[in-house]
Protein backbone atom coordinates (compact mmCIF):
# COMPACT_ATOMS: atom_id res chain seq x y z
CA UNK A 1 0.00 0.00 0.00
CA UNK A 2 1.33 3.42 -1.00
CA UNK A 3 1.95 5.80 1.92
CA UNK A 4 -0.36 8.77 2.13
CA UNK A 5 1.66 11.91 1.54
CA UNK A 6 0.69 15.25 2.94
CA UNK A 7 -0.58 17.78 0.36
CA UNK A 8 2.79 19.52 0.29
CA UNK A 9 4.61 16.26 -0.66
CA UNK A 10 2.18 15.59 -3.50
CA UNK A 11 2.73 19.05 -4.93
CA UNK A 12 6.49 18.64 -4.74
CA UNK A 13 6.31 15.27 -6.50
CA UNK A 14 4.03 16.69 -9.22
CA UNK A 15 6.33 19.71 -9.70
CA UNK A 16 9.36 17.43 -9.98
CA UNK A 17 7.55 15.31 -12.58
CA UNK A 18 6.62 18.39 -14.63
CA UNK A 19 10.18 19.75 -14.47
CA UNK A 20 11.58 16.37 -15.53
CA UNK A 21 9.10 16.08 -18.42
CA UNK A 22 9.86 19.60 -19.66
CA UNK A 23 13.60 18.90 -19.40
CA UNK A 24 13.22 15.70 -21.44
CA UNK A 25 11.16 17.56 -24.06
CA UNK A 26 13.79 20.31 -24.36
CA UNK A 27 16.55 17.69 -24.68
CA UNK A 28 14.67 15.89 -27.46
CA UNK A 29 13.94 19.16 -29.27
CA UNK A 30 17.65 20.01 -29.21
CA UNK A 31 18.35 16.82 -31.19
CA UNK A 32 16.07 17.78 -34.10
CA UNK A 33 17.75 18.35 -37.44
CA UNK A 34 17.85 21.85 -38.84
CA UNK A 35 17.24 23.03 -42.39
CA UNK A 36 19.65 22.13 -45.19
CA UNK A 37 20.98 25.34 -46.79
CA UNK A 38 22.26 23.31 -49.77
CA UNK A 39 18.82 22.11 -50.93
CA UNK A 40 18.14 22.85 -54.61
CA UNK A 41 21.57 24.40 -55.14
CA UNK A 42 24.09 23.29 -57.73
CA UNK A 43 26.75 20.83 -56.71
CA UNK A 44 30.44 21.41 -57.39
CA UNK A 45 31.06 21.21 -61.12
CA UNK A 46 27.74 22.81 -62.05
CA UNK A 47 25.70 19.62 -61.70
CA UNK A 48 22.13 20.18 -60.54
CA UNK A 49 20.94 18.97 -57.15
CA UNK A 50 21.10 15.22 -56.51
CA UNK A 51 17.77 13.41 -56.68
CA UNK A 52 16.17 10.09 -55.81
CA UNK A 53 18.50 7.83 -57.82
CA UNK A 54 21.66 9.44 -56.44
CA UNK A 55 20.20 9.14 -52.95
CA UNK A 56 19.48 5.44 -53.54
CA UNK A 57 23.03 4.84 -54.76
CA UNK A 58 24.65 6.82 -51.96
CA UNK A 59 22.52 5.00 -49.39
CA UNK A 60 23.68 1.64 -50.76
CA UNK A 61 27.37 2.60 -50.64
CA UNK A 62 27.08 4.10 -47.14
CA UNK A 63 29.21 1.46 -45.34
CA UNK A 64 32.17 2.02 -47.69
CA UNK A 65 31.69 5.77 -47.78
CA UNK A 66 31.56 5.97 -44.00
CA UNK A 67 34.83 4.06 -43.65
CA UNK A 68 36.57 6.26 -46.24
CA UNK A 69 35.17 9.45 -44.65
CA UNK A 70 36.96 8.61 -41.41
CA UNK A 71 40.33 9.07 -43.13
CA UNK A 72 39.70 11.92 -45.57
CA UNK A 73 37.91 15.27 -45.57
CA UNK A 74 36.99 15.12 -49.26
CA UNK A 75 34.43 12.30 -48.84
CA UNK A 76 31.08 12.81 -47.10
CA UNK A 77 28.41 10.21 -46.35
CA UNK A 78 25.52 12.53 -47.32
CA UNK A 79 25.23 14.90 -50.28
CA UNK A 80 23.97 18.27 -49.05
CA UNK A 81 23.32 19.53 -52.57
CA UNK A 82 20.12 17.54 -53.04
CA UNK A 83 16.54 18.17 -54.08
CA UNK A 84 15.13 17.54 -50.63
CA UNK A 85 12.67 14.81 -49.73
CA UNK A 86 13.15 12.62 -52.82
CA UNK A 87 16.89 12.38 -52.20
CA UNK A 88 16.19 11.49 -48.58
CA UNK A 89 13.69 8.79 -49.59
CA UNK A 90 16.23 7.23 -51.96
CA UNK A 91 18.95 7.46 -49.32
CA UNK A 92 16.84 5.67 -46.69
CA UNK A 93 15.75 2.98 -49.16
CA UNK A 94 19.38 2.46 -50.16
CA UNK A 95 20.44 2.07 -46.54
CA UNK A 96 17.58 -0.34 -45.86
CA UNK A 97 18.55 -2.45 -48.87
CA UNK A 98 22.03 -2.90 -47.43
CA UNK A 99 21.23 -3.28 -43.74
CA UNK A 100 17.68 -4.58 -43.63
CA UNK A 101 16.58 -5.61 -47.11
CA UNK A 102 17.55 -8.77 -48.99
CA UNK A 103 20.90 -9.04 -47.23
CA UNK A 104 19.35 -8.64 -43.79
CA UNK A 105 16.64 -11.21 -44.58
CA UNK A 106 19.28 -13.70 -45.66
CA UNK A 107 21.14 -13.28 -42.38
CA UNK A 108 17.93 -13.66 -40.36
CA UNK A 109 17.11 -17.04 -41.95
CA UNK A 110 20.39 -18.60 -40.90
Amino acid sequence: MEPVLPPRGRRARRAATVVLAVGALVLLAACAAGPNPGVDTSAIGGQGPYGFWWGLWQGMILPVTFFVSLFTDSVSIYEVHNNGNWYDVGYVIGISLVFGGPLGARRARH
